[in-house]
């Protein structure tokens, strides 16, 4: 029997808050009630991962303005790539911008919630153009439910984040596996630092779920899966380094986080 005849049938609703933690551990199952609800459910992760993204945006808050005011202003992921002149037009920025609450709170509150959609709508459109090329049966809407899903580890990344802000008092340094990128000056080690601050356990974990949603919507076979997905995500890649190249070679100013979980 499969967990889709096994499942009773569900009603029609705006939240699904209970499927969270059920999900993280038994995605196959909430990925059967998904399909077999025919609808759309990709508000609840969603909303879920626009709080967690708030939050840790507001917890960072007090901890720059502490540092900006002792002198001691975080930089940016990158900085350590950026040439001397480069270095000195940021530093000069943040003079101007250190602890007004529009450029503490305001704009990275926006530019989370922009990446997060932004990035959701972009990853759902191109995953579901690159898996009915191969012969997958599902519609967009199923796609945008596997990716907001399959983003919930992000959600747990950012309460990590804040329970380390909390308890530490500062920023989180070297995410990922960014603190292996070589320090040199340059918009290619710019660009290599970035990408591999973007790679984590959370990031597998996002990319397994993605693959067990993909298997359990479109009817492909692993390998054709597999292969669509990791097209996809290396398109998402490249367009979410744009940003970094472009801002590294014509600007000293902060590089922005790209649109991409």
């Amino acid at each position: 029997m499969t967990d889709a005849t096994a499942l009773p049938l569900e009603r029609p609703r705006r939240f699904y808050f209970d499927w969270l933690l059920p999900f993280l551990l038994r995605p196959k199952t909430i990925y059967a009630r998904i399909m077999a609800l025919g609808r759309s459910t990709w508000f609840t992760p969603l909303l879920v991962l626009t709080l967690t993204a708030l939050a840790a945006v507001a917890v960072a808050g007090p901890i720059k303005i502490a540092a900006n005011q002792s002198g001691q202003s975080p930089m940016p992921e990158v900085f350590q790539y950026w040439t001397p002149e480069q270095q000195a037009q940021y530093i000069q920025a943040q003079q101007i911008t250190s602890t007004g609450p529009v450029f503490i709170y305001v704009f990275p509150g926006i530019v989370a919630v922009l990446r997060l959609w932004f990035g959701w709508l972009v990853m759902g459109g191109l995953l579901h153009l690159i898996l009915t090329m191969l012969g997958g049966r599902d519609n967009t809407g199923g796609a945008l439910n596997i990716v907001a899903w399959a983003a919930l580890p992000f959600a747990i990344r950012d309460l990590v984040r804040v329970g380390f802000m909390l308890i530490q008092k500062q920023l989180l340094a070297n995410p990922g596996l960014s603190g292996f990128a070589p320090v040199s000056e340059g918009w290619l080690y710019a660009v290599l630092g970035d990408l591999l601050a973007r790679i984590d356990l959370y990031t597998v974990w996002y990319v397994i779920l993605l693959f067990l949603g993909v298997r359990a919507s479109v009817g492909l076979s692993a390998g054709k899966s597999l292969a669509g997905l990791l097209i996809a995500l290396l398109l998402m890649l490249l367009l979410g380094l744009v940003p970094t190249i472009v801002m590294s070679q014509l600007s000293g100013l902060s590089i922005m986080q790209p649109f991409f979980y």
